[in-house]
């Protein structure tokens, strides 16, 4: 009875560390107790696995939820920035002002995207010269015809808004006056110092007979002047019709808006020809017939042209072939045929080069300008020969303005199939 009364005794102590214990864990939740109930289920053996699995599972939720209300281990910030984003925005985002309402309404634009501020400056997509032909400014001037004495007048009076040429933010202007085709007559105003305004108030005078007033063009190109180096051309108007604004029987004012140039245009001249193609045998045959305005190319003012055609493939020279040699003259006249044999199967590979030639006995020869005729031409070429193929067995003759040519071309000879 005794050792059953000690044992009895000996479960009621066990029993009320138990509830002691528990009401602990209830009453409070500090580590040290935890650590210590933990060292208490390893060390007395009397206390029931059920009882020290239930402690544990109880232990661990408390430690959870206190790493829980801490700063996140390094371990958990290895997330994606899809998700990692919302949370900064949300934390950035935080008022904390006296402001109720504002802060109320702040979160819920988070994430938005707002165009307005992304707005960036249109971007045109105009070609760069026609940009800078905007930039040019103006000039203005008059145009008065004589035509008793037949004598066109052109007073250039003034430039406006012209674009800044030199380090100080100004330009020198001044201006070239040529009525072309010729060359050889051209005058110049006086340079002005420093300004983008400039007022010239000249008189130009150029005597033409009338009946060619309709075939010439008043071309005026504006200069900055550069006292050590080359004078930099500004831009240039080419009036092609003189008769536009009036009859010029009285003085008639024109402004026209500089146009971008880097160097200045010339008028080289033009050439007529005429292509007829014979599809049953092949044959392409071109006739120069003249040409006229030429540039001078000599010392003389005039030139010694002759016409040189090569037929191309990709590209490549396989033939060619030239006129005679005219002598002195800016307005040659030739009426000489020049034939290539050519397959219908071909005549979408090949094109014409028309090159005018300058002779020259002592140097070599200079190309006074070039134009081209086929499927790969531009412009009137291209029409040309598109209406030659149109109208087999017939002549078909147009003027084609003459162009500056390449440098070279690379010259193969074979047979036009190998292309």
């Amino acid at each position: 009875v005794p050792w059953r009364n000690k044992a009895v005794s000996s479960s009621l102590a066990v029993a009320r560390s138990k509830e002691t214990m528990a009401d602990k864990l209830k009453d409070t939740g500090t580590m040290s107790f935890l650590e210590a109930a933990v060292k208490i289920s390893h060390t007395s053996p009397d206390i029931p696995a059920e009882v020290q699995l239930s402690m544990k599972d109880h232990i661990m939720r408390r430690t959870r939820m206190q790493r829980q209300t801490t700063e996140p281990a390094s371990s958990t910030r290895h997330i994606s920035f899809k998700r990692h984003l919302p949370r900064q925005m949300h934390m950035a985002s935080m008022d904390y002002g006296m402001d109720g309402p504002a802060a109320a309404e702040q979160p819920t634009s988070i994430g938005r995207i707002k165009p307005e501020l992304y707005k960036q400056k249109s971007v045109d997509s105009e070609d760069p010269k026609k940009e800078a032909a905007k930039t040019c400014g103006k000039i203005n001037f008059t145009l008065k015809y004589d035509y008793e004495n037949e004598v066109l007048t052109v007073r250039i009076l003034r430039a406006f808004d012209l674009p800044a040429k030199d380090l100080c933010g100004s330009s020198d202007p001044y201006v070239k006056i040529y009525l072309l085709p010729d060359r050889k007559r051209k005058f110049q105003t006086r340079v002005h110092r420093k300004t983008l305004n400039p007022s010239f108030d000249e008189a130009f005078h150029f005597p033409v007979p009338h009946e060619e007033l309709p075939s010439r063009k008043l071309h005026l190109s504006v200069f900055d002047f550069d006292r050590f180096s080359r004078h930099d051309m500004i831009g240039e108007v080419i009036l092609e019709n003189l008769f536009e604004a009036s009859d010029l029987s009285r003085e008639t004012s024109v402004w026209k808006d500089i146009e971008y140039a880097t160097s200045e245009s010339v008028d080289l001249g033009e050439i007529m020809f005429s292509l007829c193609y014979l599809p049953t045998a092949g044959r392409l045959t071109l006739t120069v017939i003249k040409c006229r305005n030429l540039k001078a190319m000599d010392i003389t003012g005039y030139s010694d042209p002759y016409v040189k055609v090569s037929l191309l493939c990709d590209g490549r020279r396989l033939k060619k072939k030239k006129t005679t040699i005219k002598k002195n003259t800016l307005n040659p006249t030739y009426n000489e045929a020049i034939i290539f044999d050519i397959p219908p199967e071909n005549m979408d590979q090949v094109s014409l080069l028309i090159s005018v030639m300058d002779y020259d006995r002592v140097g070599h020869n200079e190309v006074i300008g070039v134009c081209r005729a086929g499927t790969a031409a531009e412009g009137l070429g291209r029409d040309h020969w598109n209406e030659m193929l149109a109208y087999p067995r017939k002549p078909i003759a147009h003027w084609h303005p003459l162009a500056e040519g390449k440098k070279s071309l690379k010259e193969v000879s074979g047979a036009l199939p190998s292309c």
